[in-house]
């Protein structure tokens, strides 16, 4: 499958049902009353593992032949792909390998090792994760399955976009966070499939900015290890592969936001909202919040993207306001 077709994202719903969870949708007056729309916000921080991982993870895995789920699966994350695959696994009776980066978020590298996946750490500055999982599958026949810029991830990513639109088929706006584009070209693809006058917004940090850039130049950009509180959104760019062209033809704008917005986002989930969510979770939320993303009149849909935040950061992100 060398492309991703608004067929294959329901397929991926279809075997995802009953599987996934089916998150809900919720809305809050106050944040209606701060931004001059109707928001409608898709929580996938209540996903199985506590992001919207879980469902490229379980549409890729369950597709391989039994050969290859014998032979063993690797990946390479920073925490929610390792966790889903992990996790996946699991339920799928497949050994899990997974190439994490020493600095991966704690309470993502203890799920993963709980889930039963063998890890296997490296240091970002000294190597290229996607170099050492390549190497290991070739030594011991693994699988691969990527992170974000592999078709069946894709088309299962896209799947939470669908189940949106499928709640609230009348929004304007569509924002969803960027890191290396798996939710977002899957999210975008299930969009236009479901609506002909939804925009479909990505959002990143703006010392992230890599896939603003290749959007806006239509030239593929690079930040390696960029310094931003929002780990998911560390990949060093969009996929070469697959992601990047999908974004260009699916995706209609690209904005980022500071990392003050993306901590108030977080901040304004926890005190107003009663959720928990993680900085790239909130990505979409501190684009309509922070106004970076005009929506007044608008209805508006983000999908907050997961959960899965370390105490330290909450407690630093908490401490630094009250409230919102």
């Amino acid at each position: 499958m060398n492309n991703v077709t608004f067929a294959d994202v329901v397929s991926a719903h279809d075997r995802l049902r009953g599987v996934a969870h089916r998150t809900p949708v919720i809305t809050s007056r106050t944040l209606d009353e701060r931004t001059g729309a109707q928001v409608f916000l898709k929580c996938e921080n209540f996903q199985l593992i506590g992001a919207f991982k879980f469902r490229g993870a379980y549409n890729a895995i369950s597709q391989l032949t039994d050969d290859q789920k014998k032979r063993g699966v690797i990946t390479y994350s920073s925490g929610n792909h390792a966790q889903a695959v992990a996790l996946v696994g699991r339920m799928l009776g497949v050994h899990t390998i997974i190439v994490m980066p020493q600095n991966a978020p704690a309470t993502k590298r203890i799920a993963t090792a709980d889930y039963g996946a063998e890890i296997v750490f490296y240091n970002p500055a000294e190597s290229d994760r996607k170099q050492l999982a390549e190497s290991l599958a070739e030594k011991h026949g693994y699988a691969i399955v990527p992170p974000y810029d592999y078709p069946p991830v894709i088309a299962g990513q896209g799947t939470a976009a669908l189940e949106l639109l499928q709640d609230v088929p009348d929004l304007d706006l569509l924002l969803v966070c960027c890191g290396g584009g798996g939710l977002l070209s899957g999210s975008a693809i299930a969009a236009k499939g479901m609506s002909d006058k939804i925009r479909v917004i990505g959002i990143e940090p703006e010392v992230a900015n890599d896939a603003t850039l290749s959007f806006r130049t239509k030239t593929l950009h690079t930040i390696h290890n960029p310094p931003t509180i929002a780990d998911g959104t560390r990949t060093p760019s969009l996929g070469e592969l697959h992601t990047f062209r999908l974004v260009l033809q699916y995706v209609d704008d690209m904005q980022t936001v500071s990392e003050d917005d993306i901590k108030n986002a977080v901040r304004f989930a926890f005190y107003r909202l009663k959720l928990v969510i993680e900085p790239s979770g909130a990505l979409g939320l501190s684009g309509v919040l922070s106004g970076a993303v005009p929506a007044q009149g608008k209805k508006v849909g983000v999908i907050i993207s997961g959960g899965n935040i370390d105490a330290e950061t909450m407690t630093q992100i908490l401490a630094e306001s009250h409230i919102t």
